[in-house]
């Protein structure tokens, strides 16, 4: 259900009155040179932007509410064809955003995002090439206009420079001559960009890079080769970009001295940024250094559209631990920006169960007092018509503007936020729980068949602890309690979530089947894939990893040799595999069903 923001003159009064509200001042800006009516009264500082500049790190995260990106727009990369003539911002439309109007950043806001950052592609107005690193007068120009929209708004705008071609694999090249232009180039750039804004308001906060500073200072996109730096030297070239990039920024006047700038993280992933190897830069400034990651975990689920499900106990302990993980920086005084986050697909509108993963993702960066800014594309917020496509989302976005959470201490909304976390998650323990026949027990020595699918979309209970909830949304089972030798049978059906594409991995299992059955082995009968008999590659053996649960391998890639304990039920080791099934990804899987006997010792 699409919810409409600006249709008529009545909703815009309220609008106005809305925007009235938050500080909106309905001045326009006029681009000449770069300044405007609203740019030169920012000059003179206010008493709101007094209160801005006395901000910690950790206050202004709490100031900045809930954000939102103009994705796909003025980072829109197009630079060839501004070498070949065209203009500066010709590129803005290219990948199939409509053109920016101060109607969509009032709109934005009106919808609950105090948060707006706007990613910049420099090069589409630069001949970086020939070694001129200006940029083009009416790109600033444009990137000004947009900025002093969102600024006349009462928006925190975040700028920075966005993957733009892939220039940034220059800092990976095997000759040091294009690593220093890497270098010089970004300094040329920020330099321009620094002394343009200088004295614009302190709720103007520079981001350093988008996911470059990482892994990607290797890319090839320019030079056309894989670069040669280490993972080390990937993390020592981060370090050393983020720090040239504070020092130069505070060198350049007005309110860069101390204004707050956003420092990427190591590939913005929050696991890799945590590592000990990525080090915040030191700053003149005093706690005026804010940290960047990205989230999209699960990314099956998040970028693909392979997986539609997602709300399992599983679910929620990797994104509130990730999360907890990532209060690291924050404990020691820096605001954190989840500068991105989404759940996507690739024919755009809204997933299954998206409003379930937003909505704990919000209460925790409540909870650690994190800025989230959702990547958009006109998904949720839909540019051309001014309205919001969901419903549910738009009532909770609302819900976190902070006009909404005015009144409430830090404290009370920490406190709620945690309450509501921890109530989510038992939840869904409760429900995965409901569905299940037999629950794991210490007295029961249950068989089951582990399983993890070739492209990693669909997955049971992977591991030696027998767990019915850790599974992929929709998955039917059937499992058994093993009571001593005889022959049994398990299964998984598919069918409701979709087919698995073959396996990467799967077992049977028997929880406890080495406390409470020692020395007993395990042979196959029979297995059914699709209901028809599959034909096994080698001879199954029973093993243990953890010394309790029972195993024989299907498939087992990691396993090449046999285990050191090792048994089968005539001795006899001759062409045993812990292969015995090879299912391609190109395998549809709906079902499968195995038939097996247990023998005493």
């Amino acid at each position: 259900m699409e919810i409409n923001l600006i249709l008529n003159a009545g909703i815009s009064a309220v609008l106005s009155a809305m925007l009235a509200l938050t500080g909106y001042s309905g001045k326009t800006a006029s681009n000449s040179g770069g300044t405007s009516e609203a740019a030169s009264a920012e000059t003179t500082e206010s008493a709101a932007d007094t209160e801005e500049n006395n901000m910690t790190s950790l206050e202004v995260i709490r100031a900045m509410g809930n954000g939102i990106n103009l994705g796909n727009t003025l980072e829109a990369y197009n630079h060839q064809a501004y070498i070949n003539g065209s203009s500066a911002t010709s590129g803005e439309i290219v990948w199939g955003q409509p053109r920016t109007t101060q109607e969509m950043i009032q709109g934005m806001k009106a919808a609950g995002f105090d948060t707006i950052r706007i990613p910049i592609a420099w090069t589409n107005g630069m001949n970086y090439e020939s070694g001129d690193y200006t940029i083009d007068s009416a790109l600033m120009d444009r990137v000004d206009e947009v900025v002093t929209w969102a600024l006349d708004a009462d928006m925190y705008v975040i700028i920075n420079d966005h993957w733009d071609g892939g220039w940034w694999g220059m800092f990976g090249s095997a000759e040091q001559e294009t690593r220093d232009k890497a270098m010089e180039m970004y300094k040329a750039m920020w330099t321009q960009i620094g002394e343009h804004f200088a004295d614009r308001s302190y709720k103007l906060i520079f981001e350093s890079a988008n996911e470059e500073l990482g892994d990607r200072l290797n890319d090839k996109e320019i030079t056309g080769s894989r670069g040669v730096l280490s993972e080390k030297e990937c993390y020592e070239t981060t370090n050393e970009i983020n720090s040239e990039f504070v020092k130069l920024i505070r060198s350049l006047g007005g309110r860069n001295a101390d204004r707050f700038l956003l420092i990427a993280g190591y590939n913005t992933d929050i696991t890799k940024t945590c590592d000990d190897r990525f080090q915040m830069p030191e700053d003149t400034a005093d706690s005026k250094l804010l940290l960047s990651v990205h989230y999209y975990t699960p990314w099956d689920y998040c970028g693909t559209d392979g997986v539609n499900q997602w709300g399992s106990p599983q679910d929620y302990d990797e994104q509130n631990g990730l999360f907890e993980k990532l209060s690291k920086f924050s404990k020691q005084g820096y605001g954190v920006v989840i500068g991105e986050y989404a759940v996507m697909l690739k024919n755009g509108g809204i997933k299954q169960d998206t409003d379930k993963f937003y909505d704990n993702l919000l209460d925790n960066c409540d909870l650690y007092d994190y800025c989230p800014v959702l990547w958009d594309c006109s998904n949720f917020y839909k540019r051309i018509t001014n309205t919001l496509s969901d419903e549910a989302l738009a009532e909770l976005f609302s819900s976190r503007a902070a006009a909404n959470e005015a009144g409430k201490s830090t404290e009370e909304i920490k406190a709620a936020a945690k309450e509501k976390i921890e109530s989510t998650r038992r939840i869904a323990e409760e429900n995965a729980l409901a569905d299940v026949e037999i629950a794991p027990s210490d007295d029961a020595a249950v068989a089951w068949i582990m399983y993890q699918s070739a492209d990693y979309t669909k997955s049971y209970s992977v591991g030696d602890t027998y767990d019915p909830t850790n599974k992929t949304k929709g998955i039917k089972d059937k499992n058994v309690i093993i009571t001593g030798a005889g022959t049994y049978t398990v299964s998984l059906d598919f069918t409701e979530c979709g087919a698995a594409k073959g396996a990467a991995f799967s077992a049977l299992g028997i929880s406890n089947g080495e406390d409470l059955f020692p020395g007993y082995t395990i042979s196959i009968d029979k297995i059914l894939i699709n209901n028809s008999p599959y034909q096994l590659n080698g001879k199954e053996f029973t093993t243990s990893d953890d010394k309790h649960c029972t195993r024989v391998n299907l498939y087992n890639a990691w396993v090449n040799d046999l285990p050191k304990e090792v048994r089968t039920p005539d001795g006899d080791f001759t062409d045993c595999s812990a292969q015995i099934m090879d299912i391609s990804d190109k395998t549809s899987v709906s079902n499968i069903s195995i038939t097996f006997t247990v023998h005493e010792p």
